[in-house]
């Protein structure tokens, strides 16, 4: 464990230089929590909750046994965009690092293989997802991957004004516009999740709006700013008195209770719709303090280290860890003390979670530690959260210098 805590940008470069390593060494490929039906055995031939039950078991399995069932390490969408969008605002704001080979290898891959059929480009994970209610093909496009591919695009068109990154973008949005289901209320709009069928899932609307957000802010086509702004007044409504969002909300009325990591993507996206639609909204605000001040108080301890999903404190999940040093560094402009508390859960991460090679372990538990390596789920994440970190931390040494 680290004796004294780490302060400044410079302090925590030399965690992020051992995890970029890793993830460099690693061409950009991993595994993932949910990719066992990649294995060349056939689950789904010995029945219908098989699939289920192997994907189950194997995101719970400390043992990685994937090599024996035949799973390969592999490209991520979702994990590329991620790549991309720390690469570019590292390059942004580091230009002397120069991380130009990285930013445009990755550009290729997303721009080369994105899922075909769909109104435009989309993207989905490079794995088959089985529940008992539905089966779902790898590669089958949703919201959740292809926003945060385009969030990627999108820092790539800012860096390098790429015509062709901005002509992508624009097809992103007929996908989002044209292919996902949406639900009409009187509150708002609600997108859906895939183009499966209709589903009012909070932060995945959110991740929709945060791409037609910018597509407004890139072109000042009005259209997408009214969609953006629609489907941020249905969550806005959704949010419960004490800050909090449940997860989703079904046809009749009845939310699934589910808070953990999401609460932070919800305060990010509806903080980026307002910013990339460039309005002043008093609701928008309050429901980001109340948010945030939630999700402080309520989902983490003082040491940094996260809850899994309230009221249940273990696992300790990486993922709920990197979306605490990012929500609370960016929403250090609401209270100085949320950048301090992100250096604090970065802290505790690094300390508790970073392995010497570099890579950051899946989960604690009460009893032991899953050390698995998910490229997706825990590198790409951590490589964005200590980005945003150290570049925030950078901007306020030099702001109050």
């Amino acid at each position: 464990m680290n004796l004294s805590p780490l302060q400044t940008a410079q302090d925590f470069e030399i965690p992020f230089e051992k995890l970029r390593s890793y993830i460099e060494s690693e061409n950009f490929k991993g595994y993932d929590p949910y990719d066992t039906l990649n294995s060349p055995i056939k689950f789904k031939y010995f029945g219908k909750l098989i699939p289920v039950l192997a994907l189950q078991f194997q995101k719970r399995n400390p043992l990685n046994i994937r090599p024996l069932l035949g799973i390969k390490k592999e490209h991520n969408p979702k994990a590329l965009g991620l790549f991309l969008y720390a690469y570019c605002k590292l390059q942004k704001h580091y230009p002397q690092k120069n991380y130009k080979k990285q930013i445009e290898e990755l550009f290729e891959l997303l721009k080369n293989n994105y899922s075909k059929g769909y109104s435009g480009y989309c993207w989905g994970y490079n794995f088959d997802w089985a529940s008992s209610g539905k089966y779902i093909r790898a590669y089958s496009p949703n919201i959740v991957v292809t926003a945060f591919v385009a969030k990627g695009i999108f820092e790539y068109y800012q860096l390098t004004k790429s015509e062709e990154a901005c002509n992508i973008l624009k097809s992103i949005g007929l996908f989002i516009l044209n292919d996902l289901p949406k639900t009409e209320t009187p509150e708002g709009i609600c997108i859906s999740y895939t183009t499966l069928g209709i589903d009012n899932c909070y932060n995945a609307s959110l991740l929709a709006a945060t791409v037609l957000a910018q597509l407004y802010y890139m072109t000042k086509e009005e259209h997408y700013k009214t969609y953006a702004l629609k489907a941020a007044d249905f969550v806005v409504a959704k949010q419960h008195e004490d800050g909090h969002w449940n997860y989703s909300i079904d046809e009749n009325g009845k939310e699934r209770v589910q808070i953990d990591f999401h609460q932070g993507y919800v305060i990010d996206c509806i903080d980026d719709v307002m910013n990339y639609c460039e309005v002043e909204n008093t609701r928008y605000k309050i429901a980001i303090e109340k948010g945030t001040a939630y999700y402080r108080q309520n989902q983490f301890f003082e040491s940094g280290q996260s809850k899994w999903r309230l009221p249940k404190i273990y696992p300790v999940e990486i993922h709920n860890q990197t979306q605490g040093i990012i929500t609370f560094s960016k929403m250090k402009k609401l209270n100085p003390e949320y950048l301090i508390f992100s250096k604090t859960i970065a802290n505790w991460t690094i300390s508790e979670m970073q392995d010497k090679k570099g890579f950051f372990y899946y989960r604690k538990l009460k009893t032991y530690t899953n050390k698995i390596s998910f490229m997706r789920w825990g590198q790409a994440w951590m490589f964005v959260a200590l980005t945003e970190l150290m570049i925030t931390l950078d901007k306020n040494t030099k702001q109050h210098a």
